[in-house]
């Protein structure tokens, strides 16, 4: 037998450039979970004539396994329990993708072929393995939903690629993609994005985009699409680098995508953002753009950097330069299985060089949270983060943001807050939208916009939170925080302002006290006593804590809170029915 059909039993332990090595090597199905009783992928030796008996067990499996993978399952034929790679020939490859069709039309879902790889035996026999995609929107929601930051430095590419990608047209190399996505005139102007904006790729069962058809709106997408890829673009300008912040805290991105343009490499504010990503523990893969522009040693010399960079201590990461379709099919399953791979991929948006292999990667990847964390912070009381506010001509107030935890559906009473004086004022939740289509339920990890009738706009800001009335928010003007002062010109000490971003909170503090300590320096750790200086806010112990000033930053998280205790009697009867 040749070399891929002994037995590949692959033990997490292998050190990290052994890893690297096979990964790059040979097609190992295995290495994209191990066998694992959990997660969304089945091996399968053979699926030949089953017994009905065994049919209806292959079945309930099936469904077991899309509800782990919250919607997708991935089934590799002709490999044993163990992982050995054994093959099939034609004949039982055949029957056993037909028995699959079978169980997949039993259980409402379709299937999508991924891959399928002759073996390399020594048999006379040739013998097959494959990979199978297998998707089914689950019953209660219209589609499955992943959220990407986009990142990187001004002009390296964002708003090109997001343009070509959900436009399908390709670009002209003067920027023509990008100009669907500006909503502001200096936008237009300037061809710098300032604002935060959003952009959908929708993938239908079958792993086809939806987007390409005659002028797609929004809703038509949603309506045909099991999938549903949402970006969240960022500005790569230094100046807006709050907005930026802004946009990694409060969105809760599932992942993140730095775009380095090739011909300039790792410049301006790319190390900042691939920072902001890692101290936000948001798994980032990376794009090098603009390929057509350079030689292809200028862009072997932009991956070598970025591998230098990722590989250093402070980052850890294990580079993976995908080349080709069935790189991007492993780099999507061992990106979502380890937060240390980093799928690297190298593409132009205006020759559509390699644009599909990044399709095939968005197509596959499944969101990270598995069914139970979902299903646990469903059963918790409704707490919906407020990130942007409108007023819409016929419709009334409307805000825009990110359901924490919890389910909420049209009609429910609501206090949102806290105002200046730590108060809560009663609404009630009108229609709400997800990607611009009607939603009826909105579950924990959806982000939505949500009417609120004739609401006064003016009681509103972004930061604030809408719960449920029984849940008595802890509101505080102090907390305190265990932090790492990533950088500091000079030391930091009690009475130094900065500006704190916690989830969707974003306000200047003062340093109360550094307990422990006169002084910090660069590197160093202690827990600080922050005081708000405008509002009081509503914070959670644990919640990630960012924060900037000048050249002066920090992470860390929100060790203790120190409540105002009177708030709970100010519940104010603003109950607007919307």
């Amino acid at each position: 037998m040749g070399a891929l059909c002994r037995s590949v039993v692959v033990k997490r332990e292998l050190s990290r450039k052994a890893k690297l090595s096979i990964y790059r090597s040979v097609y190992v199905p295995t290495l994209t979970y191990g066998h694992a009783e959990e997660g969304n992928i089945e091996y399968k030796l053979k699926l030949v004539n089953p017994t009905q008996n065994r049919f209806e067990h292959l079945a309930t499996q099936m469904k077991w396994r899309l509800q782990e993978g919250r919607g997708e399952a991935v089934y590799q034929i002709g490999v044993e329990d163990n992982g050995m790679l054994v093959g099939l020939s034609e004949e039982d490859m055949r029957a056993s993708l037909k028995t699959l069709h079978r169980l997949a039309e039993k259980v409402g879902a379709d299937i999508a072929v991924l891959r399928e790889r002759e073996l390399d035996c020594d048999s006379d026999v040739p013998r097959k393995i494959a990979e199978v995609l297998i998707r089914k929107v689950p019953d209660d929601q219209q589609f499955l939903d992943l959220r990407v930051a986009v990142l990187g430095n001004v002009d390296s590419g964002k708003s090109t690629l997001l343009g070509v990608l959900t436009q399908g047209e390709l670009d002209n190399g003067r920027g023509r993609a990008r100009l669907n996505l500006f909503r502001h005139l200096h936008e237009i102007q300037t061809g710098r994005t300032s604002s935060i904006s959003f952009e959908i790729l929708g993938f239908n069962s079958k792993g086809e985009v939806v987007n390409y058809s005659e002028s797609r709106t929004a809703e038509e997408i949603c309506e045909s699409a099991s999938k549903m890829i949402t970006f969240i673009d960022l500005a790569g300008h230094h100046k807006y680098l709050k907005t930026t912040i802004f946009g990694l805290t409060s969105y809760c991105p599932d992942f993140a995508m730095l775009v380095v343009s090739a011909n300039t490499g790792i410049a301006g504010t790319t190390r900042e953002h691939l920072g902001l990503a890692m101290a936000l523990k948001v798994p980032i893969f990376i794009v090098i753009s603009k390929v057509d522009l350079c030689t292809r040693a200028t862009v072997e010399r932009t991956v070598r950097q970025l591998e230098r960079v990722l590989k250093q201590p402070g980052c850890n990461k294990v580079p993976m330069v995908v080349s080709s379709t069935d790189d991007a099919v492993t780099a999507a399953q061992q990106f979502a299985q380890s937060p240390n791979i980093t799928p690297i991929f190298t593409l132009s948006s205006v020759t559509g060089e390699s644009l599909d292999m990044l399709k095939v990667f968005f197509n596959i990847i499944p969101p990270l949270s598995n069914s139970k964390e979902q299903e646990e912070l469903m059963q918790q009381l409704t707490e919906f983060q407020v990130d942007e506010i409108y007023t819409v001509p016929e419709v009334g107030t409307v805000v825009g943001g990110t359901l924490y935890s919890g389910i909420c559906r049209e009609g429910d009473h609501l206090v949102v807050g806290p105002t200046e004086l730590g108060q809560f004022h009663k609404l009630t939740v009108g229609s709400i939208q997800r990607n611009r289509s009607a939603c009826r339920v909105l579950r924990a990890g959806q982000a939505a916009t949500l009417a609120l009738g004739n609401f006064d706009r003016s009681l509103l800001r972004k930061g604030m939170v809408m719960v449920s009335p029984e849940m008595d928010p802890t509101i505080c003007w102090m907390f305190e925080a265990e932090i790492v002062l990533l950088f500091h010109a000079k030391t930091f000490h009690k009475g130094f302002q900065v500006t704190v971003h916690i989830g969707n909170v974003r306000q200047t503090a003062t340093v109360e006290a550094v307990y422990g300590k006169e002084e910090l320096r660069t590197g160093e750790k202690a827990v600080v006593l922050f005081k708000f200086i405008k509002h009081p806010e509503y914070l959670k112990v644990g919640a990630k804590v960012l924060f900037r000033e000048g050249v002066t930053k920090g992470i860390g998280h929100v060790t203790n809170l120190q409540p105002i205790s009177h708030h709970h009697q100010h519940f104010h009867g603003q109950d607007e029915k919307a």
